[in-house]
């Protein structure tokens, strides 16, 4: 929950504002101002104050006990011109709670952590639990200092300038190291330990099993395996099991969901020790181990009884399996070029990657909006498929890879030679970007205001026969047409013959656009009819969308009537 105070009408109208846009998020204080903060520090996570910051850290100072556990603070001057993110950057929340604030009143988010300054992810912010020298290790890499990053186990990770991302178990470590590890060790001298959740902990459990043998036999295999209980990710069991108090106690102990298989799906896993109680039970010769190996992994430990120190037989077992961090490629569009056309996703994706893979010319877009440490793999035009394979290839070794392309990546881009290599080894996610086809049409008019269809004249992947086909559809069944890659100087015949095969089914007068670069500085526009466009003006930067017979030019712009009875009955 969101605190919100405020001690004056301007402050009040803004923490409303801000109210209305969360009303499940946030709660108002009122009465005086100095109890209203204390209330909310002592009830809420987050505190939005519409205060003077000097006079929110005085209020503030007698109420911070830990960095770790007190709320973030944010404070929105009296103009609403800057949100200030003051308390708890990191752990709290505040930074982001900042950009947020900013984002819905307006207002410039100020935030002042060192690592966010700089473009660093902080230590504390990767979504896993951390022990160690964090300050120690947080300054060095700001310092520029030699980090060592030494990764036992594979989980991508967003960049961050190591010395060395691969990290090295021999000779000199550094005398800074980040280490990830799900081994139960302790952390060395200025070093930091990334805990990712690894470890699939399988339980079986007879009816009634109490959550305190069900606990004990889990800790106890991960403690004789020598693995951090924190980097348990779930526990697994069959789903006849879904409702046992004690698995359920277990998992609510431990901080993890419960997931559960049928029966028909433990059966089919392959494991050491299958058994015929559980067959018996349950339909299925092994439950802990099955369920801890269902997604596969390594197994650790093999399927374990609890012990009752009165002899009576055990109610409870446990198998542990490593399943290594999944790598994550994102497929990113960056829309038509300018910078206020690549979506806020986009530019998350962009940061979050630790690997690069691009042409170019699309690297050079983007690249300031990259973090330090992200490794580019950046190549020319003709290379897409060995792009896509480079970028596949990089997330399956546990990896958070962006991939990009101009426009929409799903759209005559690299999305699809990019899954076309994938498999089920690895996280995909699509960035839908703003295509070219649509950049024009918002320069043109409204030329798309029914149904359309994008058309590649290009012969280099698809024979000329199957596009010349498409072309004849489109133009029969009089649907306006957008052609990519129209003409380039050794393949000039293309577009007059596309527009010929139009122009037997639309008039010479039929509204045609043409834009180049659409978005960017050196873009340029214009409406002319399917007679009077002039091939050789167009070339591979161009878009050229042919409208159908309802297109009309209107004031100078490009509309296709969407069929509205209203506008049919004022014409």
């Amino acid at each position: 929950m969101i605190g919100l105070i405020s001690a004056t009408a301007a402050g009040a109208a803004a923490r409303d504002r801000l109210a209305a846009a969360w009303p499940d998020r946030t709660r108002v204080y009122d009465g005086p101002v100095g109890d209203a903060v204390r209330r909310a520090f002592a009830e809420c996570e987050q505190l939005v104050c519409f205060l003077a910051t000097g006079a929110v850290v005085r209020l503030l100072a007698p109420l911070l006990d830990d960095k770790a556990s007190d709320p973030g603070v944010v404070c929105v001057d009296e103009a609403g011109r800057f949100a200030v993110s003051l308390v708890g950057g990191h752990g709290g929340g505040a930074n982001e709670l900042a950009r947020a604030v900013g984002g819905l009143l307006g207002a410039e988010p100020v935030v002042t952590t060192a690592t966010d300054a700089v473009g660093i992810p902080g230590l504390d912010t990767l979504g896993l639990p951390v022990e160690g020298d964090v300050a120690g290790v947080t300054r060095a890499l700001l310092d520029g200092e030699p980090v060592v990053l030494d990764a036992e186990v594979a989980w991508p990770l967003p960049p961050l300038p190591f010395a060395d991302r691969d990290g090295s178990q021999d000779g000199d470590r550094g005398a800074y190291t980040v280490r990830v590890t799900d081994r139960a060790v302790g952390p060395g001298a200025h070093e930091v330990l990334l805990r990712p959740p690894t470890l699939v902990v399988g339980v079986g459990a007879s009816k009634g099993a109490p959550a305190a043998e069900v606990l004990d036999v889990i800790e106890g295999a991960l403690r004789e395996a020598g693995l951090s209980g924190a980097c348990v990710a779930e526990l697994a069991t069959v789903d006849a099991k879904a409702d046992e108090p004690g698995i359920l106690a277990a998992a609510s102990r431990l901080g993890v969901p419960v997931v559960t298989y049928s029966a028909e799906e433990l059966a089919a896993v392959e494991v050491p020790n299958p058994s015929d109680a559980p067959l018996a039970a349950v339909g299925t010769p092994s439950v802990a181990e099955a369920a801890a190996l269902v997604g596969g992994g390594e197994l650790l430990v093999p399927k374990r009884k609890s012990e009752r120190p009165d002899g009576r037989p055990a109610m409870a077992t446990c198998a542990v399996v490593r399943r290594p961090g999944r790598g994550r490629l994102a497929v990113v569009g960056l829309g038509p070029g300018a910078r206020d056309l690549l979506t806020p996703r986009a530019k998350a994706e962009l940061a979050r990657a630790a690997v690069l893979v691009g042409l170019d010319q699309y690297v050079d877009q983007i690249r300031d909006l990259l973090r330090p440490g992200t490794r580019i793999l950046e190549s020319g035009l003709g290379a897409e498929e060995e792009r896509a394979r480079t970028a596949v290839a990089e997330a399956r070794k546990g990896r958070a890879v962006a991939l990009i392309g101009s426009g929409d990546a799903g759209v005559y881009a690299m999305a699809s030679p990019a899954l076309a290599e994938a498999s089920d080894d690895i996280d995909v996610v699509g960035v839908p970007g703003v295509t070219a086809a649509l950049a024009a049409a918002a320069l043109l008019g409204a030329p798309l205001g029914h149904d359309h269809v994008s058309i590649s004249l290009s012969d280099l992947h698809t024979p000329w026969e199957v596009i010349e086909r498409r072309v004849r559809a489109a133009a029969e069944a009089d649907i306006v047409v957008t052609f990519y890659n129209p003409r380039s100087r050794g393949r000039d015949w293309q577009l007059p013959k596309a527009l010929a095969i139009l122009a037997e089914h639309r008039e010479p007068s039929t509204p045609v656009g043409v834009v180049r670069n659409a978005s960017r500085p050196d873009g340029s526009s214009r409406v002319t009819t399917l007679a009077g466009l002039d091939p050789a003006t167009v070339d591979m930067m161009t878009v050229v969308t042919v409208g159908n017979t309802a297109t009309r030019t209107i004031a100078g712009r490009m509309v296709t009537p969407r069929g509205y009875r209203w506008q049919e009955e004022t014409q």
